[in-house]
């Protein structure tokens, strides 16, 4: 799985990260998709790798500027994910 942090400034409401949200969701193959206008970004979690040409493409359409993106691996943390000994 793969985590995608994307920085969006514009972003001033609950309204305003449902629209991402539902931009996003509409655009790839997500697993989860969080906006905070507070925190200035949007976390994808996906399983196939997205452009990150068409990250921007899909933000800017909604009305929202992309100011970074940063990609790293994702492992669930949780009751059932493995523990390394």
């Amino acid at each position: 799985m793969i985590k995608i942090t994307v920085g969006v400034d514009g972003m001033a409401c609950g309204m305003c990260e449902a629209h991402v949200n539902d931009a996003v969701r509409k655009a790839f193959p997500v697993k989860k998709v969080s906006s905070s206008y507070v925190k200035k970004e949007t976390v994808i979690l996906t399983e196939q790798e997205i452009p990150e040409s068409g990250i921007r493409k899909v933000i800017a359409e909604t009305g929202y500027e992309v100011t970074g993106i940063n990609r790293a691996p994702y492992e669930k943390k949780g009751l059932f994910s493995r523990r390394h000994t």
